[in-house]
Order: C-alpha cells, then structure tokens, then sequence
C-alpha cells in the first residue's frame, strides 16, 4: 500500500504460564476490530500479538508440567496462535520473547542503557510476586492467612535479597509527569492516567531489572550469572517486531513510535510507567498511547479456577457463533470499564440487535427486491427529503466512527450504526414498500434503491467487528471484493441499477435455548 498512512498497534505479549482465556481473547478482539477499520480506511496496518516466554513463572510451570521450559513454551505459544486463528484475528505479526531476533534486540536495548548510565550493579532486597513477575513496596502489601503478604492483585510476595541490577527509575518522575501533561492522551481512559499520575507523583524508587536465583531468561550482556527482568525483556518485544536495533531500518522508521498499545488495567503501570522510562532512557520514542481495558467478571462473580467458572473462549464462539461473540464483548460493555459476562444478555442481543434489527432489515429488503425487481438492484426515480435524510446518516456516519475508534470507544461506535440501522428500519415501516408494490411501483423502486444502498454502508461500518455476516450482506448486495473499504462510502461506491443479485438468505439467525426449542 504505497504512500498510505502508517498505523502500528500492538496487544500485550500473552504470559505462557497457562492457557488462552476470553480476557486474551478480549484484548486481541479490540486490536483486531481496530485493525480492520484502519485497513478499510486505507492505512498501511502493522498489528501484533505473541507471546512472553520467560521468567520464574514460566520456569515453575513448565517443572511442574514435566518438561523442559523451551518445549512447554512451544506448546503454550501454539495455543495462542490457534486462539487468533479461531477467532479471525488478523495480526500481521507474532512474536515470541524466545525468538533469536527478540533476544538480540532486548541485549541490545540493555547494552544501550548501561552506556547511557542508566543501570547500575548492586544488591537487591525486598517483596517480590513470582505470579505477577513484579516488586512491591511494603506500603502496597495488605496482611494475609498464616502471616503471608499480599499484593495488590492478590498475589502472594516473598521476601528476596539477591544481587540485581537497577534501573535509575527514581530519575525520571519529572520527566514522565512532563510526557503525561505535555500528552493528555497517552494513556486512557481517564480514570487510569489519573491513576498513573497518582503513582508517579507519589515518588519513584529505582527499579531492579535483573535476577539471579532463576535461568530462564535472556542473559545480561557480559554478566550471564545474571538474567533480564521479565518485563524489560517483554516490553521490548513492541520496538523488536520493528527491526530495532536497526532504527535506520525501513520499518522502524515508517512504524515506531507505536500508534497504541493495549492492555489489560493490571499491566497499565508496567506499560505506563516503566516502559515510556525505559525507552526514554535510551534515547528512544515513547509510544503515543496505552489504553487499559478492564476485566470480566462471569454472571457477577469474579473469574477464577478455583470457582470453575472461566469463560473458555472456543465453547463461547461454538455455542454462539464467532461474529455474534465478536459483536457482544465490544457492545456490551463501554470499553475501559470492567464488565459482567451474561449469557442472558448474550442471547438479547443476538436476538433484539442482531436478528430484529439488522438481520431483519437485510432479509426483508433484499426479499422484497428478489420478488419485486426481478432480483435486480433497483432503478431509482427522484429522491424525497426523506431518502435523502437516510442516505446522508449513513454517509455522514463515517467521521464519527473515526473520532469515536480513535478513541477506542468501541460500544459507541456500534451504538452509532445501530440509531442508522434502526433508523432504516422506521424508514421501511413509514414507506411500506409491500403497499407502494400495488400504488405506485416506481416510488417503491426507490425505497427499495434507498435501503439497498443504507445496507452496502452498513455492511461496511460493521465489516471490522462481524466479517463474515458483513461479507455476506455485501455479497448479497453485489458488492465487489475491490468496493470492500471506507473509500466507497456514500457516493463513491453506489450499486449499480439493473445489476443482478443473488437470491437473499438470512445471516442472523435467532438463538433458540435447546429448553426453549422443545417447548
């Protein structure tokens, strides 16, 4: 795509301790959808995802399993990448921390803040979480069973003393409030850079950034006793998948700093807050923007194994179907804010919004054309006030769908298809083309004409979340693969009268219980 506008976004690289869960499912889907609709708006798209192969977790967890942490890596990795595959996402990269060209560019990236002085050897003391692979001060920690400390997260701590090195983080509290003031909308929403702002201002202590009591790592250049921290290594995935070192590089210099990076709200600070330090520390962008989604909770209780209830992302979508999963987790609950999994709220939906509203605009429109026209796109007579009104909301839809997915407020972007689509639908009931059939043919021709056009728009604005329903309408609506994109919006890709269309069926069925089926 020559000349077209760069756009690099990235999911958090996914920790190989367990198996894919909705909530990586969830962060994936945001980057996908987002994704997609940069595509169709002619962006030259680099989407990433992979996974975090190292540390003490991994270490434990592949012990445990039996095996050495290089082949439990490759298991746990391949599930990742079979999640994306069944849940159509369309990264145009995957990344692995146990790659050659990641440990390059991690070495190199340490390498370049010790000449800059910004790490330094000495000894380590204090509480350390092996679940979040993460250090805590004694203020954070709350007192749990048998004397234990907990973290934030619920995770227990220990206490460690070990030669480490460190990170001059303590330095760099000015110089991140100033990135943070100087750029409102580097982190969102707002209630998580205030959050971040908070921490930050709170004072900064230097950060231990290497580890000795555990091997799976990559080696610190020139003190392999020693292994890198988890997150420095991880973090720098985003800028490896870019060709660094090579910042001269063609990649690099079209791609980084990265457009978005999105997470999970319990990594925000790892994102937020070390990682703008670690790559301002060696002369290096910051990324422009980190975004922390919330978690889901199942039918109002926390997600847990020790409850049984994790969501299993391959039973979701063979239940419910992958388009009408994609569309429900970015439509019920507004993105940023935590929100509850109801399989009630899951089968309204699809019932109510996909079925009623969209999927019954499609079919009885397209219906009444294969009965009524011949299953020719209809020829349009002049157009009322009317027509004209509909034909504009959705045109006009298209740079408010831009502002609202830049800001990654994906329930309002769909909300705002949904008042067009709804708004199609008042339009068919107010013109009742069944009834223009027998008073004036002509003028029916026209609603028709009308409708088919509002659903080619429609089925564009909804290709990123659902594309294979959207396909589908577009295929039914004689849409070619080449008229797929933003850029045939409104006028510049209108059907074309008189052409043929295949015969109608229907894309959203509606979801019957099996205990409602046998009623």
């Amino acid at each position: 795509m020559p000349g077209a506008k760069p756009y690099y976004i990235t999911t958090p690289i996914y920790y190989v301790n367990d198996d894919p869960h909705i909530g990586h499912a969830y962060t994936t889907l945001a980057c996908d959808v987002l994704a997609r609709f940069k595509r169709l708006d002619g962006y030259d798209v680099r989407f990433l995802t992979g996974t975090d192969e190292h540390g003490q977790k991994v270490e434990k967890a592949a012990e445990k399993a039996g095996v050495d942490p290089q082949s439990f890596t490759d298991r746990v990795s391949g599930n990742f990448r079979a999640l994306a595959k069944a849940w159509g996402f369309t990264n145009d990269d995957f990344i692995r921390t146990t790659e050659e060209r990641h440990v390059r560019a991690a070495q190199a990236l340490w390498t370049t803040l010790v000449e800059r002085g910004e790490i330094y050897l000495d000894t380590y003391a204090g509480w350390y979480a092996v679940r979040d692979e993460a250090f805590y001060g004694e203020s954070e920690l709350r007192d749990g069973p048998a004397g234990k400390k907990i973290a934030p997260s619920g995770a227990e701590v220990e206490w460690v003393e070990e030669p480490s090195y460190f990170f001059r983080l303590s330095a760099w509290q000015d110089r991140l409030l100033k990135l943070y003031e100087d750029n409102p909308d580097f982190i969102a929403p707002q209630s998580r850079r205030n959050e971040v702002m908070s921490f930050v201002r709170g004072g900064l202590q230097d950060l231990s950034v290497s580890r000795t009591s555990f091997s799976w790592g990559i080696p610190v250049p020139g003190d392999e006793k020693h292994v890198m921290y988890v997150w420095l290594d991880a973090l720098t995935n985003y800028i490896t998948a870019v060709g660094y070192p090579d910042i001269a590089s063609a990649d690099y210099t079209k791609l980084w700093p990265a457009d978005l990076h999105m997470v999970g709200k319990d990594i925000l600070r790892f994102h937020a807050v070390y990682w703008p330090a670690f790559l301002m520390g060696a002369g290096l962008e910051p990324p422009k923007r980190v975004f922390a989604h919330g978690w889901w909770t199942n039918e109002g209780q926390k997600i847990s194994k020790s409850l049984g209830n994790v969501i299993d992302p391959y039973d979701l979508v063979r239940r419910y179907g992958l388009d009408q999963v994609r569309y429900f987790m970015l439509r019920e609950v507004p993105f940023g804010n935590d929100g509850d999994f109801s399989h009630r709220s899951m089968v309204q939906r699809m019932n109510s919004e996909l079925a009623n509203d969209y999927g019954n605009l499609v079919q009885r429109v397209l219906s009444m054309i294969a009965r009524n026209c011949s299953g020719l796109v209809p020829e349009p007579g002049p157009l009322t006030g009317e027509d004209e009104e509909l034909l504009g909301a959705v045109a006009d839809l298209l740079p408010k769908l831009r502002t609202i997915m830049d800001a990654q407020l994906f329930h309002e972007a769909l909300e705002a298809v949904w008042v067009v689509v709804r708004a199609a639908n008042g339009y068919v009931d107010r013109q009742a083309p069944w009834t223009l059939r027998k008073t004036d043919e002509p003028r029916m021709r026209t609603v028709l004409y009308v409708l088919a056009e509002t659903i080619r728009n429609l089925a564009l604005y909804t290709l990123p979340v659902m594309p294979t329903a959207s396909d589908a309408i577009l295929d039914q609506v004689g849409v070619d693969q080449e008229q797929r994109s933003f850029a045939a919006v409104g006028q510049g890709g209108r059907l074309v009268p008189g052409a043929a269309l295949p015969k109608p069926a229907g894309v959203f069925p509606r979801f019957v219980e099996e205990a409602d089926a046998g009623a």
